[in-house]
């Protein structure tokens, strides 16, 4: 009970924020994208933090330092995302492997790749990884919400979702037996007859 009332705390704020974005983009924002940039932001820190403790401390390599950081912020990442952002009750032995997958193409091309480039041609590492990073988020964002959690409450619509993380507000309709829906169904006092003259 505990972890719903987590999910369901998680979800509203999401929405109360995307409610207040500027410009006519809380129709076309799903919270589900602000939630997956406030964690990926945190797991970015997290990555960050372990690159410069592995290559700027320990002296690793760039590849092995970027392979270890990414690798444990993207676990942290998947669990955060699965359990508070998407709310993902699929079975984690079909979803994870799908995650997997697309967390090797994102290392491959963006984090491994681009960083390495522009490593390379002498940009600075920490600012090599911040570059890769934006592109990344766009990547994985669209992948975690159409492909890894899809069917899940955080990968419908904007207005969806929206619609979703209020419902729980509205009070229920009263039941037939209940004291509020019951007045409507109790039959009406009867009447005393007036008294007739004699």
């Amino acid at each position: 009970m505990e972890g719903v009332a987590h999910r369901a705390r998680f979800a509203a704020l999401m929405t109360a924020i995307t409610r207040r974005l500027p410009f006519g983009l809380s129709e076309v924002v799903a919270p589900s994208l602000v939630g997956y940039l406030l964690i990926n932001l945190c797991t970015f820190f997290v990555d960050l933090g372990l690159l410069g403790l592995f290559h700027g401390t320990f002296r690793w390599p760039i590849p092995a330092a970027v392979t270890l950081s990414y690798g444990t912020a993207s676990v942290i990442s998947y669990v955060l995302n699965r359990i508070l952002n998407f709310r993902s009750h699929d079975d984690v032995g079909r979803q994870f492997p799908l995650y997997v997958a697309v967390s090797a193409s994102n290392y491959l091309i963006f984090v491994l790749g681009l960083t390495d480039l522009l490593s390379a041609v002498g940009v600075y590492y920490e600012l090599s990884r911040v570059i890769a990073a934006c592109c990344e988020a766009v990547y994985l964002y669209t992948m975690l919400r159409f492909v890894v959690f899809r069917g899940s409450p955080g990968a419908l619509g904007a207005r969806e979702q929206v619609a979703a993380a209020t419902a729980p507000e509205e009070g229920p309709e009263p039941e037939a037996g209940s004291e509020s829906g019951s007045a409507a169904q109790e039959p009406p006092p009867t009447q005393t007859e007036p008294a007739r003259p004699r």
